[in-house]
């Protein structure tokens, strides 16, 4: 049986290893081994933190809406349920946006909300 060379498939391998360590320093950028760790771990925080970011833009969100509720006299959750008891289907990023950007459309909302749990 003849001998079979695999430097090209080991060299293919290791040059994808290295490329997506570019950026990195020191010898996680060169060495083989800690290059593929530094990425591999890079990968679980990258999978991890794509669910963190929904989580941390909810917490935005709510204290968006809380610290603009409370201008008009409200807290978060008395507003949310006013919302909901009044049939508003606003969604958080949507509220928090109208807190921030349109506030007399938030001060309409919160009127109605408050008139509802009150």
């Amino acid at each position: 049986m003849s001998r079979v060379k695999r430097g090209h498939p080991a060299h293919r391998r290791h040059k994808r290893i290295l490329h997506r360590a570019r950026g990195y320093q020191g010898s996680r950028h060169t060495l083989i081994k800690t290059a593929r760790e530094a990425v591999e771990k890079g990968w679980k925080y990258a999978y991890r933190d794509r669910k963190q970011r929904k989580r941390q833009f909810r917490s935005l969100w709510i204290a968006r809406i809380n610290a603009a509720a409370r201008e008009h006299g409200l807290s978060y959750s008395r507003m949310i349920h006013g919302l909901s008891l009044a049939g508003v289907e606003v969604d958080r990023k949507n509220l928090a946006d109208l807190a921030v950007t349109d506030a007399t459309a938030f001060g309409e909302l919160a009127k109605l909300a408050k008139s509802k749990v009150a």
